[in-house]
């Protein structure tokens, strides 16, 4: 069977998006605020995509070939006068093709990548459940409200990829990995290697 294709835009950003993760963002270049109305108005994502060169503002930057498709969940306007909105992670991505228009907005084509189902909590990954539940009670907007899933291996690795203070260049390469297994594990080895 054939990956599923889209084209989507992308906003690039020090940042990686997990599937069922939340991320806020503060939004005041044209290009992106021209996005996100389009996105709302017709209700499609945009795909969050780690900057590989260049900056967040400004210039088009460079950035990795794999990301996450986000849906935005919530909008307000800041008191500084911004558009503040919160996406959810919903389904990685591989970049086939991109382009930049003439507003610097980058489109790409991208293939979705294969959805992982829930993976069960194995005895050795408690350690790694019991870290993020003391994260997650830390935590306001927008982990506050989302959904706990602490019995999916798969969602415990993803919400500590995001959370845990690592390189953005580590999570990119946790991002990638085909599989919450090789994620969890990978998780697992950082945690001890810390210790």
């Amino acid at each position: 069977m054939a990956a599923e294709r889209l084209r989507l835009p992308l906003f690039p950003l020090h940042s990686v998006l997990f599937p069922g993760g939340p991320l806020s963002l503060r939004i005041f270049e044209p290009r992106y605020l021209d996005m996100i109305s389009r996105c709302m108005r017709e209700d499609g994502g945009f795909g969050v995509v780690l900057i590989r060169d260049g900056g967040e503002v400004g210039e088009v930057a460079i950035p990795h070939a794999v990301g996450t498709l986000g849906k935005i969940t919530y909008f307000h306007e800041r008191k500084d006068g911004l558009l503040g909105i919160t996406v959810t992670g919903e389904r990685r991505f591989r970049i086939l093709e991109s382009e930049a228009g003439a507003d610097k907005l980058l489109q790409a084509e991208v293939e979705l990548l294969e959805e992982e189902g829930p993976l069960p909590i194995e005895e050795r990954h408690r350690p790694l459940v019991q870290l993020l539940e003391q994260i997650l009670e830390q935590l306001d907007h927008p982990y506050r409200t989302l959904e706990r899933r602490y019995d999916d291996a798969g969602w415990v690795a993803a919400r500590l990829a995001e959370l845990m203070p690592i390189p953005l260049t580590r999570k990119q390469l946790l991002l990638e990995m085909e599989g919450a297994d090789q994620r969890i594990a990978a998780l697992l080895a950082m945690l001890e290697e810390g210790r």
